[in-house]
C-alpha cells in the first residue's frame, strides 16, 4: 500500500482528490495520513468525503477511516466500471471539486458514464462551474476526451442544492502540446447572478472587459439572471475565457458579500489579460488541474504557464508517486515551461 503524506506541499483537499483518483486509475492501494493538516479545520470536509465516496463507488473500492474530519484513510480500489451514478455533497460543498476527482478516472476508463452531482455550483475556494465547462473541459477535449456538462440548477452557500450532470463517452487520451497559445480567436465570458439585481452582473461584465486592455475589442460576455427554480439561494460568478489556436485560457471568480461587482470584474479581466500579454498557453488554474490528464497520456506533453503555483508542484509530485512519468520545469522569459516524459 502506497503511503502518502497528506500535509505535503500545499497539503489541501486537492492532494486527497488527486491521490484517490490516481489510486483508482492505477489500481494502487493507498493510505493518506495527516489529511489537510495545515488547514484551520483539518481533516475531511463534506466535499472531500463525497469525492472519495464517488470515486470509491465507480471502482468498487474498500475504504477505511472515512468520516467527517477524518485525518487518515485507506483506499483499496477495484476495477473501474461505467454506468449511471448520483452523488450529493449534502451542503454547498463544491460540485466542481467533486468532479475534479471523478473526471480523470472516468475519462481514462474507456467506458460510458452519466453522473449527477448535487451541491454548490459556484462557491468560494473552488473553481466556478463555468470555468470547468468553458476552460478545463475544452483543454481535455483537445486531448481526445468527450465530456459534456449540463447545469440543471445553480446552488450557492449556505444551502447548496445545485445539480450538475456530467456525461463521458469512451475515448483515449493523446498528448497535448501547448507551448504557445497561437493566435487569439475570441474572448468569451458569462456573468451570472441568481435572485439578485441584473445590474450586478452587468457591472461585473463591464469592468472585466474594460480591464482586458488591447484584447477588449475581441471580447463578448453574456449576462444571465437566474430566477425561481433555476437556482437555490442568492449568488453569482464571472468567468472569462480566451479561445486561441492551440489552447484555451480562463479566469473566474465567485461573487461574495462585501465585494463590489467592479472589483470582481477588474480582478478577472486583469488576470486573463496578464496571461494573454505574457503569451502563456495555460492559466495558473489549468496548470494545477491538467497534469493528471497529461500524465495519463504518457510522455510527449508540454505546456507553458505564467505562474507555476505550489498547488501545481504538489500535484506533479503526487502524480510521480503513481504514474511512471517525470515532470520537468524550466523558466523561459516570463513563462515557465513544463515537459512530461516517460520514466
Amino acid at each position: 500500500m502506497l503511503d502518502i503524506d497528506g500535509s505535503y506541499g500545499t497539503g489541501g483537499g486537492q492532494l486527497v482528490r488527486n491521490a484517490i483518483a490516481l489510486a483508482a486509475l492505477t489500481g494502487t492501494p493507498v493510505r493518506i495520513r495527516s489529511i489537510r493538516a495545515k488547514r484551520d479545520k483539518p481533516g475531511l470536509a463534506a466535499q472531500h468525503l463525497t469525492a472519495v465516496r464517488a470515486v470509491g463507488e465507480i471502482c468498487g473500492a474498500r475504504i477505511e477511516g472515512l468520516g467527517l474530519r477524518s485525518n487518515e484513510i485507506a483506499f483499496e480500489p477495484g476495477p473501474v466500471r461505467g454506468g449511471r451514478f448520483a452523488f450529493d455533497v449534502g451542503t454547498a460543498g463544491s460540485i466542481a471539486l467533486v468532479l475534479q476527482a471523478l473526471l480523470p478516472v472516468m475519462v481514462a476508463a474507456r467506458a460510458a458514464f452519466l453522473v449527477e452531482v448535487a451541491g454548490g455550483t459556484d462557491v468560494r475556494a473552488a473553481p466556478p462551474l463555468d470555468y470547468l465547462r468553458e476552460v478545463l473541459l475544452p483543454l481535455v477535449a483537445r486531448m481526445g476526451a468527450d465530456v459534456r456538462l449540463a447545469v440543471r440548477r445553480r446552488g450557492y452557500f449556505p444551502r447548496g442544492g445545485g445539480i450538475v450532470e456530467a456525461s463521458v463517452a469512451p475515448g483515449e487520451l493523446r498528448p497535448l502540446r501547448a507551448d504557445a497559445p497561437g493566435r487569439l480567436l475570441r474572448v468569451g465570458g458569462v456573468a451570472h447572478v441568481a435572485h439578485l439585481p441584473a445590474h450586478i452582473a452587468e457591472r461585473m461584465r463591464t469592468s472585466a472587459i474594460a480591464r482586458l486592455g488591447a484584447h477588449a475589442s475581441r471580447a463578448e460576455c453574456d449576462t444571465v439572471v437566474l430566477q425561481g427554480e433555476e437556482a437555490i439561494g442568492q449568488g453569482g460568478a464571472l468567468v472569462m475565457w480566451a479561445q486561441c489556436e492551440h489552447s484555451v485560457l480562463g479566469a473566474g471568480r465567485v461573487a461574495e458579500r462585501g465585494l463590489r461587482a467592479e472589483a470582481l470584474g477588474e480582478t478577472v479581466g486583469a488576470e486573463l489579460a496578464a496571461d494573454l500579454d505574457a503569451g502563456a498557453a495555460l492559466d495558473a488554474h489549468a496548470a494545477d488541474q491538467m497534469p493528471v490528464y497529461l500524465a495519463l497520456a504518457g510522455g510527449g506533453s508540454s505546456f507553458t504557464t505564467r505562474e507555476l503555483t505550489e498547488h501545481a508542484r504538489t500535484a506533479m509530485w503526487l502524480i510521480e508517486q503513481f504514474v511512471p512519468v517525470r515532470f520537468a520545469a524550466s523558466r523561459e522569459g516570463m513563462l515557465t515551461r513544463i515537459g512530461i516524459s516517460p520514466r
